[in-house]
């Protein structure tokens, strides 16, 4: 029991580990990697070294996949640039095997990784974002291999406990089944575990310690490549179409590869074999695996070497024969999974920021950006609505005001849920750069959540105007209309500016340009009307009612600069 008990704990080290080791980069390089993601993905072939180079250095295919998953949502990747990326995620994770291979057994990694948790716990204590960062590194690198280490010490020795291998030979004696039952077992356990690293690293202690034969390791390690796309899966459920897509385009990927693998299992295993021959090695498909066989250093090196040869052929294999297929691939993929044809405006809903685990919370800052340009798009259309109103009266007029009020909950409603998904991010796993963005998006969806207010407000002015049976002038009207005008193009500068990679001066010279006119045409509107009043007091009610629409829409331009003011900070 305590046995077991260790063996949990040390796979719980290992998965923690993992996760900041993983954490602790992307913070320490998240804006660069989103940058390098979405630039180099021009085509399949950058693709496959974009998810290759990033997965290697994060060590996580799942958090490449989720992260590629979500810039599909938020619409930063198209389809085609996702299957890529995601081809050379499953390449790059193969990088882990080797890195527990070559480190985790032949030497004892855990007799540096403790004096290295104290260079960690050390850098943690710096003023530096960048090297309490680097601190994260450091001890989830510590502790995964600690965490290994571990679970080779808490597995039993077959010497000493043979009804272990007896038990696990009942698996092994069922032929070509005995390799489905493994690669079954080896996909259930990647789905328990959600880490395709934690079930390679099982994997290879189990060949190691003589548990289970080459073959049956193989297997395990077909079965974690199927296990693995789950996740991307669960992250995708509640995303767009292309997004579904994307994750389901991963499980397709795997799935083929590993039926061409089951169809050519032996002569698969037997090049395999050659290679690590070739290295000089024993062959492991002529190890024998038995409780009272020692095998040798060589020996349990040739099977530790032989499963992530294997690992990482498997992957380089299937992407060399799919990638010329990537356009067929998207094609299957859009046929499998329909666009949502419901385009009804009461169902104007968050987009991008409802796909991807918070484990790439550094990352997932591009969805929100995505997310804001959403919503400020989704607010501009009140623009019309209000144009309409204006010289609107009974049926056309209560459509109108009824969609003012709508958009005004619409909008309470996306600042809400944007606002949520910025609070779950967890300040110690952002670095500061990303936390000043998150700040200023608050600011945003703010001003963005009162202009839909501003036009709720001035569907109830209106509607108090058409029930004291009151109407504009066509010259109201058409001043109105040239205000509305420069509202609309504030809009557009505004928008231009939350979706520019970098804010510049002139982004917010033409704002200012833009807030400007809107002030002079309302004092214009404003002095010209009091003039009229003054002259012809007659039509006072409708003026004070045209008055107050213009109020509003200059209010509306204030709270557009504001937005791009905020960028500015």
């Amino acid at each position: 029991m305590i046995q077991a008990l260790t063996l949990l704990g040390a796979l719980g080290m290992f998965l923690y580990g993992m996760n900041l080791m993983s954490g602790g980069l992307q913070k320490a390089a998240g804006s660069k990697m989103r940058n390098f993601l979405t630039a180099m993905t021009s085509n399949p072939f950058k693709g496959v070294i974009t998810g290759l180079g990033i997965t290697s250095v994060i060590q996580s295919s799942s958090a490449t996949t989720v992260m590629t998953v979500g810039f599909v949502n938020a619409g930063l990747l198209t389809l085609s640039q996702a299957v890529g990326v995601i081809m050379g995620a499953n390449i790059g994770t193969t990088v882990t095997a080797w890195l527990v291979s070559l480190l985790g057994f032949k030497a004892d990694i855990s007799l540096f990784a403790v004096p290295l948790m104290a260079v960690g716990f050390i850098l943690s204590l710096s003023k530096s974002d960048r090297r309490r960062h680097i601190s994260e590194l450091i001890v989830g690198f510590s502790l995964l291999f600690l965490g290994l280490s571990l679970m080779k010490e808490s597995v039993p020795d077959l010497r000493e406990t043979p009804e272990v291998l007896a038990f696990i030979q009942n698996w092994t004696s069922y032929g070509f089944g005995s390799v489905l039952i493994f690669l079954l077992f080896g996909t259930v356990l990647t789905l328990v575990l959600q880490s395709s690293s934690a079930t390679m690293a099982l994997t290879l202690i189990m060949v190691n310690m003589g548990w289970i034969p080459f073959e049956m390791g193989a297997a395990m390690v077909l079965g974690e490549n199927i296990g693995t796309t789950i996740t991307a899966n669960i992250a995708a459920a509640v995303g767009n179409a292309n997004a579904r897509r994307a994750a389901l385009a991963h499980t397709l990927f795997n799935v083929f590869g590993v039926c061409w693998a089951l169809a050519l299992f032996r002569p698969f295993l037997m090049l395999i074999g050659t290679i690590i021959a070739w290295m000089g090695l024993p062959n492991p498909m002529e190890i024998t695996h038995a409780a009272d066989i020692n095998i040798t250093a060589d020996e349990g090196i040739a099977t530790l070497y032989g499963i992530s040869m294997l690992h990482t052929l498997f992957n380089l294999f299937n992407t060399i024969i799919l990638i010329w297929f990537v356009p067929l691939i998207v094609k299957v993929v859009t046929t499998m999974i329909k666009d949502n044809k419901n385009t009804d405006e009461e169902t104007v809903k968050l987009k991008y920021i409802n796909a991807g685990p918070l484990s790439t919370a550094e990352l997932a800052i591009g969805q929100a950006r995505s997310e804001v340009v959403h919503f400020a798009e989704i607010s501009r259309r009140e623009i019309e609505f209000i144009r309409t109103a204006i010289s609107a009266n009974g049926k056309e007029f209560d459509a109108m005001r009824t969609k003012l009020v709508k958009y005004e909950e619409i909008s309470d409603r996306m600042e809400y849920e944007i606002a949520t998904f910025l609070n779950s991010l967890p300040e110690d796993s952002i670095s500061e750069d990303t936390r000043t963005e998150v700040k200023r998006m608050y600011k945003i969806i703010g001003e963005l959540e009162s202009l839909g207010d501003s036009g709720e407000a001035i569907s109830r002015i209106l509607s108090r105007r058409n029930s004291h049976k009151r109407t504009f002038t066509t010259e109201q009207i058409e001043r109105l209309g040239s205000l509305l005008t420069a509202v609309e193009h504030a809009y557009d500068v505004m928008i231009d500016n939350l979706k520019a990679e970098k804010f510049s001066e002139l982004g917010l010279r033409l704002a200012t340009d833009c807030e400007i006119e809107i002030n002079e045409l309302r004092n214009n509107i404003r002095e010209e009307e009091i003039m009229l009043i003054e002259q012809d007091g007659a039509n006072y009610h409708s003026s004070v009612y045209y008055l107050d629409t213009v109020s509003e829409l200059e209010r509306m331009g204030d709270f557009i600069i504001n937005i791009s003011q905020a960028l500015n900070k």
